[in-house]
């Protein structure tokens, strides 16, 4: 049977760790990149209304204080500091933060993909989520780790997804009132797609420019 579709009133987007310290040691993506990605999950996550925790080891850790981009885009979102548990859902704050947000399907980003997101994935299908692993805003030291540990929570049993992905099954229809939101993020972060919108637009007025020409 096909899985239902995510949506904002079913899923919760949670980010595990994306802290500054970690950014200087990661190897699988490029950073820019990363950051793009990142940034563009997390505005998904507030432009759509959908379930949103996010975790971060303790401020005094080495590895500090979150991304300052995502911090720009979650603004007064709580951040759920965990002492020590790599799997998140061992830290009681954490699992509960993720319950009372009352949805079961779990879209799960982080650093690092072979550290944090691993165990906490496990984690969540362990307490009988569904989880899904956004591939393309983890990353990890090489590529080889990252893709070693996709590999083994597929088989057993996440799902994998990009952030862009999530946000085209949140907007599901180009006709639904967020449209406007997901164009946003199209432009910020998707440049490809939206210079397409911006050539079929540019396309249709040249056309109506014509046909009112030959009627005049």
């Amino acid at each position: 049977m096909a899985p239902e579709p995510l949506t904002p009133q079913n899923t919760t987007v949670v980010l595990v760790d994306f802290a500054v310290g970690f950014a200087n040691l990661l190897r699988s993506h490029d950073l820019g990149e990363h950051l793009n990605n990142v940034v563009g999950l997390a505005k998904t996550a507030k432009f759509f209304g959908s379930g949103l925790v996010v975790t971060n080891g303790l401020p005094a850790k080495p590895s500090g204080p979150l991304y300052p981009q995502l911090i720009e885009v979650i603004g007064d979102q709580p951040v759920i500091e965990r002492p020590g548990f790599f799997d998140c859902f061992r830290d009681e704050a954490f699992a509960d933060a993720v319950r009372r947000t009352d949805r079961r399907k779990l879209v799960i980003a982080g650093v690092s993909t072979e550290g944090c997101v691993l165990q906490t994935v496990l984690g969540a299908l362990r307490a009988g989520y569904e989880a899904h692993i956004v591939v393309d805003t983890c990353a990890s030291l090489t590529v080889e780790t990252h893709q070693t540990a996709v590999q083994r929570l597929v088989q057993a049993g996440a799902v994998p997804v990009t952030w862009y992905s999530v946000a085209g099954e949140f907007q599901a229809d180009h006709r639904n009132p967020t449209a406007p939101l997901y164009q946003q993020i199209m432009r910020e972060h998707v440049p490809a797609m939206s210079m397409g919108g911006q050539l079929h637009a540019a396309t249709r007025e040249q056309v109506l420019l014509q046909a009112a020409a030959a009627v005049s």
